[in-house]
């Protein structure tokens, strides 16, 4: 359409002249003249600059920048002194953009928190400005608490109040009267003790925040150096200062003020264009104001100044699983060392009371997509033993008590390790509680089961398999109507001929068996309550009873060259059990290696860079933008097992090498089972 008027819009900033540009451009199809001229942080020159292009035609004046001449040293008066800039303008409409910017900060955020679901809960905010991210602020809140403000005012959410409760603005306005009356000069140093405070607070809160809230020059005035990996919540950035986030590794830069011209524009010109679009006697509603904007089809950016990119973080809780993980931590190890038995025991009863703590902070996980995270492990006390002496309720409070502490960590999920995860409900009651989404990882524990015992059978050789891979043999799952059991009954009853189904819970395990064979009638299904008369005829045997120390099986009943997948946690075999049959193959499945080259996990008796299934399911929906319960309670969806594994692939997660009690299987290790394994079948011919 062919631009039907024209006009002319001044915008007198008190920032930086560095800026300044006159330009003709195209807006809601009129065509204005803009102009920006900036003083410097001179008042003066702000007044006289504003009254001369009133007189030289400007449809409207914006008056902005006060505050940005502020953060960057070119202003220390009162900021209340831009009304003196407007009240110079008394021929033509003037702005100062406050409120279109409210109404653009509102708008960037729900745009990123709905084109990236779940980007700003429960993250670290660092808000360095003041009152000028009020909005932003307002809108934060909604989906994180871990916000820290420079400002005091908006950190307790003054302006909110004061709109709520009009009698109580117009007290706060009668009781600033003796203030305001003050020269500028005196009000800008009366709380120079309480500014530096709030100063050093913020800068300390923005080295470990996600998110930093600031303009560029509140940015540059704090002096901060260290943004690798943030998030920058701000407007009006132009390509120059782009590059210079690039080089501090800035991750996102959130510009609420769409650009739709050649020049970097503020709210306060964009404002003066609407204005400027509509008749004199028109009244623009915030409604109006966004309307407009969007009408002219343009939108907050999210600019990556260096290549997209996603960083989520996760929480997961993990246990001592016996006295041995006592020397792993400090002063506990030294403890333990010069201790006898007794006092160990005394140790390990307390510890099941002691307060959550983070024993490793996760770093250097990197998907192929681009997307990162980072999490802490976070170690509740008990063992297994002391866990099972104790309610349930025992251990969801110990749990809700680490799930704040991810949250206070910023975590967007977490995880519930070993035991952890098959007390009382499972994950249910804990995930209602919790402050953050909670997920038990026991899909991709399943799937990891026979993703191991896939690979076992390949590297041991000695089951026949048809064409198509599937096992010609016959398969036990031990603890069949479990949450991960079950789930592994069904793939196994895809990838065998014969599966044995065994639990003492008789009716469950009828059910089961009916369901496998009316969704995959492929496999003959068999039921027991007990494994051991048909242990000698099994080529495969999955155990995930969760018995915590009960016996599961008869490990010299079992077949020679059995590959065993134990995927219980605490294990169901003891290491003492797995030694006795060296022509088996004992395998701990649920090993993941996970994406990136320098992964940091902490001690947790596995390889570099390798984590247990219910952790990488943790770290996969992190990395897939996934804050939700994803796996609670004891039944897990067949669904969710194949989703996980496939989230897992598109993030670039693999299965680990084959660990048994003693670490991993070399290829020499599993070429000496399987040389014992044909030597006893020999034998027993």
């Amino acid at each position: 359409m062919v631009a039907t008027t024209s006009g002319l819009i001044a915008n007198v900033s008190l920032a930086s002249s560095h800026y300044d540009y006159d330009v003709t451009e195209t807006f809601l199809h009129h065509t204005f003249r803009i102009v920006r001229q900036g003083t410097d942080g001179n008042l003066a020159d702000a007044e006289a600059l504003a009254r001369s292009w009133q007189e030289r035609g400007a449809t409207v004046v914006a008056v902005t920048g006060i505050r940005e001449a502020r953060a960057a040293g070119l202003y220390d008066g009162d900021l209340a002194a831009v009304k003196k800039v407007k009240r110079a303008v008394t021929d033509a409409r003037v702005t100062d953009g406050h409120r279109l910017r409210d109404v653009l900060q509102e708008w960037a955020i729900r745009h990123v928190q709905s084109e990236m679901p779940g980007f700003f809960d429960n993250a670290r905010v660092a808000v360095l400005g003041g009152v000028n991210h009020d909005r932003t602020v307002r809108i934060l809140r909604e989906f994180t608490d871990n916000m820290t403000i420079a400002d005091p005012l908006l950190r307790f959410d003054i302006p909110a109040r004061l709109d709520a409760f009009p009698a109580l603005s117009m007290t706060a306005d009668v009781g600033m009267m003796p203030l305001q009356l003050l020269p500028d000069q005196i009000k800008s140093h009366i709380g120079i003790p309480q500014f530096v405070h709030n100063r050093l607070m913020a800068r300390s809160a923005a080295r470990e925040a996600d998110v930093v809230v600031a303009t560029y020059e509140e940015l540059t005035g704090f002096g901060l150096e260290d943004l690798a990996g943030k998030t920058l919540v701000t407007s009006s950035i132009d390509e120059e200062r782009l590059a210079e986030l690039a080089s501090r590794g800035v991750d996102m830069v959130i510009d609420a003020t769409p650009q739709p011209f050649a020049v970097t524009v503020n709210a306060g010109v964009l404002e003066a264009l609407m204005i400027a679009s509509v008749p004199e006697s028109a009244v623009l509603t915030n409604d109006d104001l966004l309307e407009m904007i969007t009408s002219a089809g343009i939108e907050p950016r999210i600019l990556f100044p260096n290549g997209p990119k996603r960083k989520s973080r996760f929480a997961f809780v993990i246990h001592p699983l016996s006295q041995e993980f006592f020397k792993k931590v400090q002063p506990l190890r030294t403890i333990t060392d010069v201790t006898p038995a007794v006092v160990t025991d005394t140790i390990e009863k307390m510890l099941a009371y002691a307060p959550p703590f983070v024993y490793s902070h996760i770093t250097g996980i990197v998907s192929p997509t681009g997307a990162e995270a980072e999490g802490w492990l976070i170690s509740v006390g008990g063992t297994p033993k002391e866990l099972m002496a104790h309610s349930p309720e025992f251990t969801y409070a110990r749990l809700l008590a680490a799930a704040e502490t991810a949250k206070k960590l910023g975590a967007q999920i977490m995880g519930l390790g070993a035991f952890t995860k098959v007390v009382g409900d499972a994950g249910v009651t804990v995930a209602m509680k919790a402050p953050l989404p909670i997920t038990t990882g026991n899909s991709y524990s399943a799937s990891g089961a026979l993703w191991a015992a896939h690979d076992a059978l390949d590297r041991l050789d000695l089951a026949e398999r048809d064409d198509e891979g599937r096992m010609q043999g016959k398969a036990m799952v031990v603890g069949a109507t479990g949450s991960i059991g079950s789930v592994c009954a069904r793939l196994l009853a895809l990838a065998s001929d014969e599966l044995w189904l065994v639990s003492p819970e008789s009716a469950k395990l009828l059910e089961l068996k009916s369901d496998i064979e009316h969704d995959h009638p492929r496999a003959k299904i068999h039921v027991a309550a007990t494994p051991d008369a048909q242990l000698p005829d099994m080529d495969l045997i999955v155990t995930a009873t969760s018995g915590a120390g009960k016996r599961v099986l008869d490990i010299m009943a079992v077949k020679p060259g059995c590959i065993i997948t134990d995927v219980a946690r605490p294990l169901d075999l003891p290491p003492e059990d797995v030694a006795k049959r060296p022509d088996v193959l004992v395998i701990e499945s649920g090993e993941i290696e996970l994406p990136g080259k320098d992964v940091h996990l902490g001690d947790i008796g596995l390889p570099p860079h390798v984590a247990y299934a219910c952790l990488a399911e943790t770290v996969a929906l992190a990395l897939e933008g996934r804050y939700e319960t994803f796996t609670v309670g004891r039944n897990i969806s067949w669904e969710k097992v194949k989703e996980i594994y496939q989230i897992g692939l598109k993030h670039g997660m693999k299965l680990a090498a084959i660990s048994g009690v003693n670490g991993v299987f070399t290829d020499e290790d599993i070429a000496r089972v399987r040389e014992l394994a044909l030597e006893r079948r020999a034998a027993l011919d």
